[in-house]
């Protein structure tokens, strides 16, 4: 692994959370060979609990790549975490607001100067009852379309096991066996001279996230739900008990 491309703040974060990482965490990587040692590249992981980002930026860092992760603006208020995730020149994404695309493009710049790009194409924590990928946004196929830069699927699982989903207690006792898997690159060439309408950006996306799942089922030795959870006609569960709660008082 070489660390001295990677930004001298990023390098004393690592310094201070590796450690940790490593006391908390049985780490079972693989297909680290998937990501080029060089060069723009998106990485699109499944997201499960608040901790994902620490332990896949773990991966990617120690598999010789200083992440740059797409991660919702509100984090960036988090007194402590904020500070963090501007320290290492992390992406807020700008939701339902007139910066909404201010990601798109810092992302953009990202790659075009070589960098590695994080993203959870999910959006938020996946609300499959089973935890498996849910539908994704279509964020992923747009800058893989317009970059044309590679698009390495991972698949990551046991870090809901160090912090429960929609969890604040974080369990670090006994240490807790986190898999991280990287794909092959996913292939999009047929899509990249087409227009980026809704279909090939659903096609994109969905591509993405097949090969996400697919490593996942092969992690958790478990068959994947025939079609991905969908917030928009499953409805969101954690909005379905917060009302049934309230009609409870």
């Amino acid at each position: 692994m070489n660390r001295r491309r990677y930004p001298r703040s990023y390098r004393a974060v690592a310094l201070v959370l590796r450690p940790i990482l490593m006391v908390i965490t049985r780490r079972r990587w693989s297909g680290q060979e998937h990501l080029p040692a060089q060069g723009g590249v998106i990485a699109a992981a499944n997201h499960v609990t608040n901790v994902d980002p620490l332990t896949f930026a773990h991966f990617l860092y120690d598999s010789g790549r200083a992440p740059r992760i797409l991660a919702k603006d509100s984090l960036f208020t988090v007194p402590g975490f904020g500070w963090l995730l501007r320290k290492t020149g992390q992406i807020p994404v700008h939701r339902g607001s007139a910066r909404a695309g201010d990601s798109l493009e810092a992302a953009v710049a990202a790659l075009e100067k070589g960098e590695c790009v994080a993203v959870f194409p999910e959006g938020t924590l996946t609300r499959d009852p089973e935890m498996w990928p849910m539908t994704a946004k279509t964020g992923v196929a747009r800058l893989a379309l317009t970059t044309r830069a590679p698009v390495i699927p991972v698949a990551q699982w046991g870090a809901h096991e160090l912090l429960g989903r929609y969890s604040t207690v974080l369990k670090p006792v006994p240490p807790k066996t986190v898999y991280v898997q990287a794909g092959p690159p996913v292939d999009l060439s047929d899509l990249y001279d087409r227009p980026q309408d809704a279909a090939v950006l659903r096609e994109a996306t969905s591509r993405v996230m097949a090969a996400i799942t697919a490593m996942l089922a092969d992690i958790r030795h478990e068959e994947p739900p025939s079609r991905p959870y969908d917030m928009r006609r499953d409805g969101d569960p954690r909005a379905a008990a917060k009302a049934a709660q309230r009609q409870g008082k």
